[in-house]
Order: C-alpha cells, then structure tokens, then sequence
C-alpha cells in the first residue's frame, strides 16, 4: 500500500473522495478482481485529470482504470452501484454526484456475486472469542480432513463465498472425468499399431530409400460430449441452480457441453454460462429465464428439444444430464403420460447415454410412485441424486465409465 495511507496527489481531492476510492478498489479486490495499488495510484490521478463532472464520467474513469478484461465488467457495474448508491456507505464526499436523496428507506439489492457480497459486507462478530490455550501443532492444513468431509455434505445454496471457493476447487477436479471416446480422426503414435504410410515413406526418403522402421497411428480419443436438461420448476430451482454452478465448470474443461433449462418452456443457455464468473453467469441465467422458479410442462419441453435441438446437440455419441422430480401431472393412464413416455424413449434412442439426477432421491425411504417417475424410469441408463458434493463425485464417476444399458445400469 502507500507509505502515508493515500497516494500521492489524493489531498488533491475534493473531500475524502481518495480514500473512499482506496477502499472501493479494495472491495474490488476482495471479490475476485486483480486491483493492485498500482490501479488505485492510477484512479486517483485519473480523476484529477479528467476531474467531477458527473456519475456516468465518474463510473467511466473508475471501468477505465480498474477493468481490464470484458468478463470482469459485469462485476465492476454491480460493485459501483452498490458502493456509490448508499450515502451511509459512500459518505457526505459523493454528494456532489448523487441526486438530492429523497426519503427512501429501501435497501440496495442484495448483489448477485456472492464474493462480492462478502466483500462490501464483511461478518463482524459480535464479540471477540477468548483466545485458546496454546497448543502445538505438526501440521496445520487449510482445509483438514474433517472440514472436506462437510464440505463435501454441504448444500450449495447455504455454503458461504470462501465454502463456494473451496468447493470449486473440488469441482474442478471432477471436471476432467469425463468418458474418452474414439473418434474417426487418427495421429501419430509411438507405439505399434495401425501403419502411418505417409510418415513411413517420408523417412525412407531421408534415408535414402531404405526402410529404417516403420511408422505408426492411432485413433484420436476426445471426451465425450454432454448435454444438460435442468428442470427450473418451483420444486427443482434451488438445486437446479447447484448443478449450474457444476455445468459451469463443466463447460470450462475440455468437454463439449450443452445446457438447458425448462419449466414451462424450454430455454437454451450455453452462451450464458460461458461467462468465467459462476456466480454471474448462474445470476445471468437466472435473470434471462422467463419461467425460474414457476410451473413445470416435462413432457411439452422434452418434445421441444427433440423436435428443435436433438439433431443439432445430439450426435448419437453424446450423454444427457437430466435434472428433474419428474413429477409431472396426470395418472399412469393419462395421455399426457403415454406422450412423456414417448418422448423419453425418443430421447433415450437419440444420445448415447441418458443419465436422470433427482433430487428427491436424498431420502433413503423414496419410491417411484409418481405417475410421471414411472413413466420415464425405463428409458434412462443410471437414476443418481444430485445435492451435494458427494453426489456429484458420484456423477462424475458415473460419467467416467463406459455406459451400461437397461437393467444392469439401473442394478
């Protein structure tokens, strides 16, 4: 930081508007941007030079000096309206850029960004805990054995920034997990195998006709694709949202990966989840979706996708995640339940894997009783939870192997 508490040039500010500006490229730092001192040192003197003519030039010197890459933007905004908005948090300095405030009691809106939520409200406890009697230790690890164990347990919606920054540490080391499939493309090899005629004549050019040893290929190998169905319904919006976060890192590995969501209709959203941020991106999908957290139509969404995407994401080759109660309305001798039917097993013929993760499997004493759960159960490949992160280690083993068909998946 800077040797006297400001950087040089900042008394030159009007009020305490450099300090309040230290602070806000700390808050910056704190949830997740790369602010230096550097910035905060380059900030100040911007707004010297370009002085205080208004909010929108303010925000702008502040994206100018602070923003460096396009994903980080959405973050800056949502910071710089919650810091700048509230005098009680900006301070008697930002008068000179905020209208007259007229008597609101309302709150700023809770930032999307949980990170960012952290940083501009920081737990204080109440009161300091008495220190404990010391004690030696031979290994002091920063995430022990029993902490990851309940990490592991944890729901994603209750977990705080630092638990959602250690959990996904963990997802990204089941991301690579995926199944290796062979592909009708082939490379050079160092082992014996398929003959490289090309790359065999070539050295026999070098060495001037004679045959030295011979040159070998193999078949590429790369992960295979994977599609998402996420079911936002009222019942299935809080862990579809967990498993966004886990398509996110998903989609940021090596593998191919598709993603939609459907309540009642069907929404395509890998464009928003290729945002680096998981927060903002599950935040942008939230936002974008008309029907989060409303009522639910399986059957009209499955045949949507079948009828408007199967061909284009589905190759044959890859494996769908899909993420439902599936309590669907109706009896077992409804129609609309002969049409759930029919369009899970077109599904189940159109991908090469079809993986069905249910919330409502946590409880040891669930049945498949639903008329709708009985109607999908024949067509899928594996029937797994999904809550926590134990369950998505199990997905991701799942993932890892080669697919099993009818009752020996199921087994």
């Amino acid at each position: 930081m800077f040797a006297s508490g400001a950087a040089p040039g900042a008394d030159r500010l009007p009020g305490r508007l450099a300090e309040n500006v230290m602070h806000f490229g700390r808050v910056l730092r704190s949830a997740g941007l790369p602010v230096g001192s550097d910035r905060i040192q380059l900030a100040l003197t911007a707004l010297q030079v370009a002085g205080l003519q208004g909010r929108r030039d303010f925000h702008d010197v502040l994206a100018a000096c602070f923003v460096d890459r396009a994903e980080h933007r959405e973050l800056f905004d949502q910071a710089f309206v919650l810091f700048w908005r509230d005098p009680d948090i900006a301070g008697r300095m930002m008068a000179m850029l905020l209208p007259k405030v007229q008597a609101k009691t309302d709150a700023p809106p809770p930032p999307e960004n949980r990170r960012l939520g952290d940083a501009l409200f920081p737990h204080q406890p109440q009161a300091p805990a008495p220190p404990p009697p010391p004690q030696e230790l031979e290994v002091d690890a920063t995430l022990t054995f029993s902490d990851r164990e309940l990490l592991r347990k944890a729901d994603f919606e209750t977990m705080s920034a630092e638990e959602w920054r250690q959990a996904q540490a963990l997802l990204r080391d089941l991301a690579p997990l995926f199944e290796r499939i062979t592909t009708r493309r082939s490379r050079r090899a160092a082992h014996p195998g398929r003959p490289d005629v090309r790359a065999t004549m070539q050295a026999m050019a070098r060495h001037g006709g004679e045959l030295w040893e011979l040159r070998w290929r193999r078949r590429r190998e790369q992960p295979a694709p994977l599609v998402v169905l996420a079911d936002i319904s009222g019942s299935m919006s809080r862990y579809s949202r967990m498993l966004l976060h886990f398509t996110h890192a998903l989609g940021h590995a090596e593998a191919r990966v598709e993603s939609f969501v459907f309540g009642t209709r069907l929404t395509r959203t890998t464009r928003a989840l290729r945002q680096r941020d998981p927060d903002i991106a599950v935040a942008r999908v939230v936002r974008d979706v008309q029907d989060w957290s409303g009522g639910t139509r399986i059957t009209q969404c499955l045949h949507e996708f079948n009828r408007d995407w199967a061909r284009r994401t589905l190759s044959g080759r890859a494996t769908v995640l899909l993420i439902s109660d599936g309590l669907e309305h109706g009896t077992p001798d409804d129609p609309r339940c002969e049409q759930l039917r029919f369009e899970m097993e077109r599904l189940h013929k159109s991908c090469r894997r079809l993986v069905w993760l249910n919330p409502l499997l946590r409880f040891a004493a669930f049945q498949p009783r639903a008329a709708g759960i009985r109607a999908m159960l024949p067509f899928v490949d594996a029937f797994l939870p999904a809550h926590n992160l134990d369950s998505l280690a199990d997905l991701a083993r799942v993932l890892a192997q080669r697919p099993l068909r009818g009752p020996q998946a199921m087994a």
